[in-house]
């Protein structure tokens, strides 16, 4: 942990360039030597920088946003001994805390900072991976100190050197830790003085705005999200890193730089499948960081610096097109003046045609006193036309009167027709009742939606048998009897067993039943297009399978009739879908 700490704050050391030093009341450190102190309140503005810029967009939505912050800014002294500042989370992180001993050495300053209650960065989203110590000065500038490596209890220590002596300190949430603008994922700044009384400077300064790093509308490669614990973090912020340089156009701007970020990236990857070491591959990894962050603000430069090409190519077209827009209004003007003579000369024209046109008006007056004398006698015509056509209305009303006459007769037939049909549904519904009873006095009859159903017992067949004995036979030759009287008539023939025996045995038993007593309908005459027989085994019980009498109801044979004759169609009185054959 602590070589990878050091290599952070090496690779801090390399991305902060040189910083002139204002002159400012130093801070009394904490060794207790007093120092002097003068009250100065300073608010810089600095310039927008364009990054992180996506290849697919137009040149409108390129430019990454950024927004201002202001924190606190210390003046420090060189070989003014240590000083001691407190750290506090903003809203974004309220858990969040630390603590930085500021020292004094020859020519800069060596910052030792110690962090707690830090959470995940990827609850800031998953473009997120880690958190960044910055220094920031008055005029604005921010110099990346480290990463801060996050331990099982999010807790970190980063020890940097900065050549600031006026600076305050803030930790964001990054994507990698070699970025060199942070954003403004804000999650602590460093804030009381400890031991200490001095007075406080205004730093303003650029944040990158949130979103800028997302990919949400970018294909992502080795994409980040659902990221496992086992693969080291620094892999994890050099993918990231690659990605946000792509979407800087990279590629266009830095090509040959970002080509040696993918090969580092790949020589990493490659360590990390041959499972080396792991600060081997988070060193490879961090080159690769490095790298493709060079290509991103490469490319941000040479972008803005192409656009900037660009607006002043706009301007010099816009100060042609002035001219050109000057010099056609002279040649309008010029235009308006001829064509003010050549109106003057139309417009003597224009009196010579209103004299022609005052004699034409008389003719014209002339010839409508012609057409009013045409339209008097066109007058007689229509009225002429109008007392035919009142004939002709009074005519057609005359046949209309003889269809509403049909219509009437229409209406009375129909009701005839409608009085027919209920007394043949009255005779149906007679015919029902009249074979209810007759059926009722051979075998329990009712009626029912499907039509009329006669069940023979299970007495009327031998014991386990299809064989009809005499008794059923007779009764069977009575019912024959009244269905020869009505040819109309179609009989299903169901057969039901108990549930004592095998499926196999009861499906057998019930549909050879159902067949004994079809054939001896055609036997008696009965044409054989008129029946049909269904065994249904055991599934169609009336009563309880547990006692005696209730087996007894449960063996039976339905005689279901049904027909146009007694108001019962044939889709009406199918078998349920259970029944074979």
């Amino acid at each position: 942990m602590k070589k990878l700490s050091l290599a952070l704050v090496c690779f801090g050391a390399v991305i902060a360039s040189a910083q002139t030093q204002p002159a400012f009341p130093t801070a009394v450190p904490q060794s207790g030597v007093p120092q002097s102190t003068t009250s100065v309140t300073q608010t810089v503005t600095t310039t927008t920088v364009q990054t992180s810029s996506t290849a697919n967009l137009p040149p409108a939505q390129a430019a990454a946003p950024t927004v201002f912050r202001t924190i606190k800014a210390m003046h420090y002294r060189l070989q003014g001994g240590s000083t001691k500042i407190d750290f506090r989370g903003t809203d974004l992180s309220q858990g969040a805390s630390g603590e930085a001993k500021i020292e004094g050495k020859k020519v800069n300053f060596e910052i030792d900072a110690h962090f707690q209650g830090f959470e995940d960065a990827t609850k800031f989203g998953f473009e997120y991976l880690t958190y960044v110590l910055w220094a920031v000065s008055p005029e604005g500038r921010a110099v990346n100190l480290g990463e801060l490596t996050l331990d099982h209890h999010g807790n970190a220590e980063v020890k940097a050197y900065t050549d600031l002596q006026t600076f305050g300190l803030i930790v964001t949430a990054e994507p990698y830790f070699a970025v060199t603008q942070p954003g403004n994922m804000v999650v602590a700044e460093s804030s009381t003085i400890s031991g200490a009384a001095v007075q406080n400077v205004d730093a303003k300064f650029e944040l990158i705005t949130r979103g800028t790093y997302s990919s949400t509308n970018t294909h992502i490669q080795d994409a980040i999200f659902g990221m496992d614990r086992k693969t080291p973090l620094e892999l994890f912020e050099a993918r990231n890193a690659m990605r946000i340089a792509y979407n800087a156009q990279s590629e266009k701007y830095a090509a040959s730089i970002i080509a040696k970020a993918a090969d580092q990236l790949r020589h990493a990857e490659e360590l990390y499948r041959q499972k080396q070491k792991k600060e081997t591959v988070a060193i490879a990894a961090k080159e690769a960081t490095a790298t493709a962050e060079e290509a991103r603000v490469m490319a941000v430069k040479q972008k803005a610096e192409e656009e900037a090409q660009a607006a002043a190519a706009a301007a010099t077209a816009k100060a042609r097109a002035d001219a050109e827009a000057e010099a056609k209004r002279r040649a309008d003007a010029e235009a308006a003046r001829a064509a003010a003579e050549q109106a003057r000369i139309q417009a003597e024209k224009d009196r010579a045609q209103a004299e022609q046109a005052k004699l034409e008006a008389e003719r014209m007056k002339q010839e409508a006193l012609a057409a009013a004398q045409e339209a008097a006698r066109q007058k007689e015509e229509a009225e002429k036309a109008k007392a035919e056509a009142l004939a002709q209305q009074q005519q057609l009303a005359a046949e209309a009167d003889k269809a509403k006459a049909a219509a009437a007769q229409s209406d009375s037939l129909r009701q005839q027709a409608e009085l027919l049909r209920q007394q043949a549904e009255k005779e149906k519904a007679d015919l029902r009742a009249r074979l209810l009873q007759q059926l009722n006095t051979i075998l329990a009859t009712r009626d029912s939606a499907r039509g009329l159903i006669a069940n023979m017992s299970d007495v009327l067949f031998r014991s386990g048998s299809f064989e009809l004995m005499p008794g059923a036979r007779e009764r069977l030759a009575k019912v024959s009897g009244i269905i020869l009287a009505y040819p109309s008539l179609h009989v299903a023939i169901e057969g039901h067993t108990d549930s004592i025996g095998g499926d196999e045995y009861n499906q057998t038993l019930s549909e050879r039943r159902a067949d004994a007593v079809r054939d001896y309908f055609v036997q008696q005459g009965i044409p054989s297009r008129g029946i049909e027989a269904h065994g249904y085994g055991k599934t169609e019980p009336i009563a309880s399978n547990d006692t005696p009498e209730g087996r007894q109801q449960n063996r039976r044979v339905e005689l279901v009739l049904s027909g146009d004759a007694i108001g019962t169609t044939m889709d009406e009185s199918a078998p349920p879908a259970t029944a074979q054959k």
